[in-house]
């Protein structure tokens, strides 16, 4: 790859906004400069003038579902990981609930050899935790896998840790960080014989939140809560998804001295309960949306740092399926390829600032999982860069979307912003609206 400057636009980084350049060299940024780059660049260097544009660092997703093996008629790593350049993301880290399900070093092993033949984007992967494969969890290597799932919920392909015992020996034992998903089974399963007897088959899709309750939710958190302190385990708390959770957290430490940390998904800070009559199950995720007095203290809590990052939960079905009732259509939906795109919307709203969004998307990814050399626009980082065009707006259609799925939430939505272009480890991943299809993106490792 020859040298390129990246000039003339406008830098997002460490709660800055500046217009310079960025010089990236054999795959990670040598320099930035404030202003005018220096007349005696290089003659060899590619200028890539970009006045007018936004450079961000790369988006950081620490929970997708990409379906492969065993659930490809929804999602492949090869599609998903396209969306997710074409949307400004430039690190995926991937969930275990697959078929079979990456509960063992050679499953694993073999997401991230697929990974690495076929995702334009960078990547890594979460061993999950069942019942009884703790052996299989402590084998892992800290220093190249992300985490540890454990469902403290059953969701697509149950993978639900139920045995207190089980539980228990896990968090004792865990030598990386656990990211959990939190819904109490036991109160979940009494929610839904209820329904099921009033509604039969016909249960209205705004009955989700319900169902999937705010106690059930709080209930398997605080319990995670309480694990983790008991043991003084390194937990993150996904998809956060009631206000009554945020009091779990706190903000009196940097996020670099958390032992508890959590997550915030787009769906979460986007629709309400309100929009299940016009979506039904197309916006139906595990947690589910729930009101809009939810979503404000889920705001709240993301802007005083009581939770830390922003994620999708990409998590893709067929539309055949996702057309069924309530009882069949399963919870989840894509949103990779437009989680910046909503986060500019917000800031264009003045919900949030471009430079705490990114801190959110990115600088906080990074810094919670403890990732090397990515998430900042800095000498000595890779280049993993988003490249946005604030002034050119994108509707959401069918033909625009590349989900193997075919579908969004957002289909009808024009956002006010555009992704012009995709940098992944210095190599351009997507550009003028096409993915290239010969970038490869690398397993990133942790500072551990």
């Amino acid at each position: 790859m020859n040298p390129k400057l990246l000039a003339h636009a406008t830098i997002v980084n460490r709660g800055r906004s500046f217009v310079g350049s960025v010089l990236v060299e054999r795959g990670k940024i040598s320099a930035v400069f404030e202003g005018e780059y220096p007349a005696d660049i290089s003659e060899n260097v590619e200028i890539v003038d970009l006045k007018g544009k936004w450079i961000l660092p790369g988006v950081i997703d620490d929970q997708v579902h990409f379906r492969e093996p065993g659930l490809t008629h929804k999602g492949e790593i090869t599609t998903e990981s396209r969306a997710a350049v074409a949307g400004g993301v430039t690190t995926f880290m991937e969930m275990p609930n697959t078929n079979p399900q990456t509960i063992t070093q050679k499953e694993l092993q073999k997401k991230f050899d697929r990974a690495a033949a076929v995702s334009p984007s960078n990547y890594s992967f979460y061993i999950g935790a069942t019942n009884d494969n703790l052996d299989e969890v402590m084998a892992t290597d800290v220093n190249n896998v992300c985490g540890i799932k454990i469902f403290m919920g059953s969701s697509t392909g149950n993978m639900l840790v139920d045995n207190t015992e089980a539980l228990d020996k896990i968090f004792k034992n865990a030598n990386l960080l656990i990211a959990t998903h939190c819904e109490d089974e036991a109160t979940i399963r009494a929610n839904s014989k209820i329904f099921k007897d009033r509604y039969g088959d016909n249960v209205p899709f705004d009955q989700h939140p319900i169902i999937r309750s705010h106690e059930a939710c709080y209930l398997s958190s605080s319990k995670a809560v309480e694990l983790a302190k008991k043991h003084d385990t390194r937990l993150h708390i996904l998809h956060i998804s009631t206000g009554i959770e945020t009091n779990l957290f706190g903000n009196d430490v940097p996020l670099e001295q958390k032992r508890i940390t959590s997550e915030a998904c787009i769906h979460h800070l986007w629709f309400s309960d309100a929009d299940y009559a016009a979506k039904g199950a197309f916006i139906k995720w595990n947690p589910a949306v729930k009101s809009a007095e939810d979503r404000d203290t889920i705001w709240e809590a993301l802007l005083d740092d009581r939770i830390d990052v922003v994620a999708t939960d990409h998590a893709p079905h067929s539309y055949e399926e996702k057309s069924g009732n309530y009882w069949t259509a399963p919870s989840g939906g894509p949103l990779i390829q437009h989680s910046v795109l909503a986060m500019l919307d917000f800031v264009n709203q003045g919900r949030i600032s471009i430079e705490r969004a990114v801190e959110k998307l990115s600088h906080s990814p990074a810094r919670c999982y403890q990732i090397k050399d990515r998430g900042y626009i800095e000498p000595g980082m890779f280049a993993d860069l988003a490249i946005v065009d604030r002034a050119n707006p994108t509707l959401v259609e069918k033909p625009t979307l590349l989900y193997k799925c075919g579908w969004s939430p957002f289909e009808g939505h024009q956002f006010n912003s555009s992704i012009y272009m995709t940098f992944v480890n210095g190599e351009i991943a997507y550009s003028n609206g096409e993915v290239n299809d010969s970038c490869r993106g690398s397993a990133i490792s942790f500072s551990r």
